[in-house]
């Protein structure tokens, strides 16, 4: 079984790992949550990947959340 890893942007900088792979689970198995965060400040830098364990289960996410709101963003 191959899976399949998402790039999702324009996050809130608050947007937590766990709010993230809540919104994602709703539509499948998410195998891994990674926020980007600068490395100096170890601020969010707005995007992250969100890992789904199958390819069709991460079509399924991106047409239920594509364009959607996430913490106010």
């Amino acid at each position: 079984m191959s899976s399949a890893k998402l790039y999702v942007g324009n996050l809130s900088y608050e947007t937590s790992e766990a709010s993230l792979r809540k919104a994602f689970q709703v539509h499948g198995e998410v195998t891994s949550v990674n926020l980007i965060s600068d490395r100096d400040s170890g601020r969010s830098k707005g995007f992250g990947l969100v890992e789904m364990s199958t390819p069709e289960e991460a079509q399924k996410a991106i047409a239920a959340l594509d364009g959607t709101q996430l913490d106010r963003r």
